[in-house]
């Protein structure tokens, strides 16, 4: 059976009861996340950095200025998705994340991932896009490349602060956003489309009179084949697994 949703106020809860990891002492106080409890594009960062353990939020300061400029890209804005991190309490000088602290941090992030049931989850920089992915290949290669994860899509871009010390990644990020808009007219679409098919009389009798026999497991024709593998190859994602129960619910390091 699967497991229930946890509401997320209850998340946030005991994310700012947890003192599971060192990082508790140092904190100004927890980044749970902020946005659309709904939304359809879940935003997944590395840490908080100084700004954002003072005021709460992930994405403040430059950087998240930057994101604003980036969503709008997409013809998104900061109330039409989640954005959320890896890790909820910020690491000392802004150091990277250390693999424990993953591992004792992201359950919050995938019971997250859960209760928002977002379509697609943009990981931005190299500590969400392994860890989401379960691979070692970097951002560099796999930036404005559609993955899958389980039943998520899985869209890796540049961290918004690279473009701050590294202007070649401007044009990168906005490509990738654009591409991202892209994606999400088109699933507009083939969701349009197929609820016309659906509504259109005796479209189901023909389509089915018409269908020819597929062998079990076969995939269809034409269908976007993307595997819930690593990106190298290998091992399945962190959020990989059975299609009505992936496996966002077991823990992972990367």
């Amino acid at each position: 059976m699967p497991k229930p949703h946890i509401p997320l106020e209850q998340i946030r809860a005991e994310v700012e009861a947890c003192r599971k990891c060192p990082l508790a002492d140092g904190r100004t106080q927890t980044v749970f996340g902020v946005g659309n409890p709904a939304a359809r594009v879940l935003i997944v960062g590395e840490a908080p950095g100084k700004n954002e353990d003072l005021q709460g939020e992930p994405f403040v300061g430059a950087a998240g200025k930057f994101l604003n400029e980036l969503l709008a890209v997409a013809g998104l804005c900061r109330e039409d998705v989640f954005i959320a991190n890896v890790l909820k309490c910020r690491p000392p000088g802004n150091r990277d994340p250390r693999p424990e602290e993953i591992e004792l941090c992201t359950p919050y992030l995938r019971e997250q991932t859960r209760t928002i049931d977002p379509e697609f989850i943009v990981t931005l920089g190299n500590f969400s896009t392994k860890f989401i992915l379960k691979t070692e290949v970097g951002i560099t290669r796999l930036h404005g490349t559609l993955q899958k994860a389980g039943r998520f899509k899985v869209f890796p871009i540049f961290h918004p602060a690279a473009a701050l010390y590294d202007g070649s990644k401007r044009e990168a990020l906005e490509n990738d956003f654009a591409t991202l808009g892209q994606l999400l007219r088109e699933s507009d679409a083939a969701a349009q489309s197929a609820a016309a098919d659906e509504t259109a009389p005796g479209a189901a009798a023909a389509a089915s009179s018409a269908a020819p026999a597929v062998a079990p497991g076969a995939a269809a024709a034409g269908t976007l084949s993307v595997t819930a593998t690593s990106a190298a190859g290998g091992a399945p994602s962190a959020v990989a697994g059975e299609p009505a129960e992936p496996a966002i619910d077991q823990p992972r390091l990367l």
